[in-house]
């Protein structure tokens, strides 16, 4: 498995870096329907038909290592 891992939200992409998360889970308190910890304890996205961008990015910002990140098409980090 890759350590990234993108997804599509909106007008961003989000970027988890496996290797840098440590599973706080604060992401996960700011986007519930959009994140989950998988089996290793490591934030994964969950199947969301429509996930809410704004809450994307909250996630992002709460993450205390900066394992997830949210950039802009034209690769311009906005979160965190």
């Amino acid at each position: 498995m890759s350590d990234f891992v993108d997804r599509r939200i909106g007008r961003l992409t989000i970027r988890v870096d496996r290797h840098l998360c440590v599973g706080f889970g604060d992401c996960i308190a700011e986007a519930d329907e959009l994140l989950e910890l998988d089996a290793d304890g490591i934030v994964a996205f969950r199947d969301c038909p429509s996930p809410d961008e704004e809450r994307a990015l909250r996630a992002c910002q709460a993450c205390p290592v900066d394992a997830l990140v949210a950039l802009t098409d034209d690769g311009l980090q906005v979160a965190p």
